[in-house]
């Protein structure tokens, strides 16, 4: 599972914008020793610029924060709505680009001539500055960490997030094992216009996905409970976000099958194995840590089924992965192991009295969840080594 994949040194060389790039400097995430003795303005010539929208949130924050140690790309512009005017180290003072920009307005105008966009905004609000960015600039790569566009069905977004259904795009997760015998990361290569995953439908999907492509669980009883860190919940200001409410506390939100990431996790589910008749049980506990998702999922196992099994199918369908860990038998994930890294770390176990199986995902919210995903997904769009920018390392304690 940590084995580098051999797929990640790919280069997109059929997208015209990237024919200058000298994307042969990169191995294994960084530049080499010529590459680093070039001049510093011939390199950044070299970069494709990224603009980061909502840049002052959690998510466009972390994205940043990211983007500050990755070599392959040059963060030109950072924007924001009610931060605007502001300095990036006002309002973000743990991330060092080298510079402290102004955050400027949101708008078509400040985002134009960039080769990256990437758009951390509420839900919602993604569709028409997207739409618009596509049409002055078809090759711009646009990547959308909202979940206006990762689900398929108009329906069921309508039915859970109220607002007009602005599209599909290609879906952000490159682990994804489909049903056809390959894996997603296959069409981002190609992608132009990416829907980034949420963060527990991320933590969802990839402890369940192989364990169904398997026939190991009853598809029809899943159940998951997640226990999340409030960053989740975003940096507003909200009386339940305050330190004197959450502290000390555990609080479930989103109960009875409202939570907004169901379908998306059961759309997953259906491209890993070709079927419909996957049925979830979803609820979301906020729990006072800052960053993380420990995702217990729980459902009925197959006759004679062991944990073994469940091991073996995880290992199967993960095996050179940079970013995933399946735990070996009698270990379980926590999200203190995987706090700033851009990992997930899967641990399985069969109650043979009860005939259920418990598989435990731990991964951090910020970066699995959202911004490493991003990062990911953008290399593979540019034709960088998938890990490039990202590391494996947690921080302790």
């Amino acid at each position: 599972m940590r084995a580098a994949n051999s797929a990640v040194h790919h280069v997109n060389t059929a997208h015209p914008r990237w024919l200058f790039m000298q994307l042969a400097v990169y191995t294994s995430g960084m530049m080499s020793e010529s590459s680093a003795t070039a001049p510093a303005t011939e390199q950044a010539a070299r970069r494709p610029r990224v603009a980061v929208v909502g840049a002052s949130g959690y998510a466009g924050g972390e994205t940043l924060r990211l983007l500050a140690g990755h070599p392959g790309v040059e963060v030109a512009t950072v924007t924001a709505h009610s931060s605007a005017g502001k300095r990036l180290s006002e309002v973000a003072p743990h991330i060092d680009l080298g510079h402290d920009p102004v955050l400027q307005e949101t708008g078509v105008e400040t985002l134009r001539g960039h080769d990256v966009v990437v758009l951390a905004l509420p839900h919602g609000q993604s569709g028409q500055i997207a739409a618009a960015l596509r049409a002055e600039d078809p090759d711009v790569l646009v990547l959308d960490l909202g979940a206006d566009h990762r689900l398929e069905s108009a329906e069921e977004w309508e039915a859970y997030y109220r607002s007009e259904h602005s599209g599909t795009w290609t879906y952000g997760m490159p682990e994804l094992p489909l049903a056809d015998g390959t894996r997603q990361r296959e069409q981002l290569r190609t992608a132009r216009e990416i829907a980034v995953p949420g963060c527990n439908a991320t933590a969802v999907t990839l402890a369940l996905a192989p364990l169904l492509r398997a026939e190991l669980l009853d598809a029809g009883a899943l159940s998951a409970v997640l226990p999340v860190g409030y960053s989740g919940a975003g940096r507003a200001a909200k009386q339940h976000l305050l330190f004197s409410e959450a502290s000390g506390t555990a609080a479930p939100y989103a109960v009875g099958g409202t939570h907004r990431h169901i379908p998306e996790v059961l759309q997953n589910l259906r491209r890993a194995t070709g079927r419909e008749d996957a049925r979830l049980g979803f609820t979301p506990v906020l729990v006072p840590m800052s960053r993380g998702i420990l995702a217990v999922c729980t459902a009925p196992v197959a006759e004679g089924t062991t944990t073994a099994d469940l091991l073996a199918a995880l290992e199967h369908d993960y095996a050179g992965e940079h970013f995933v860990t399946v735990l070996p038998e009698g270990s379980a994930p926590a999200t203190g192991q995987v706090a700033g890294a851009n990992t997930i770390r899967l641990g399985a176990a069969v109650d043979a009295r009860s005939g259920q199986a418990t598989v435990i995902s731990a991964i951090d919210n910020l970066v699995k969840g959202t911004a490493g995903a991003a990062l990911q997904s953008m290399n593979l769009a540019l034709g960088l080594p998938e890990a490039t920018g990202l590391s494996r390392t947690a921080l302790a304690p």
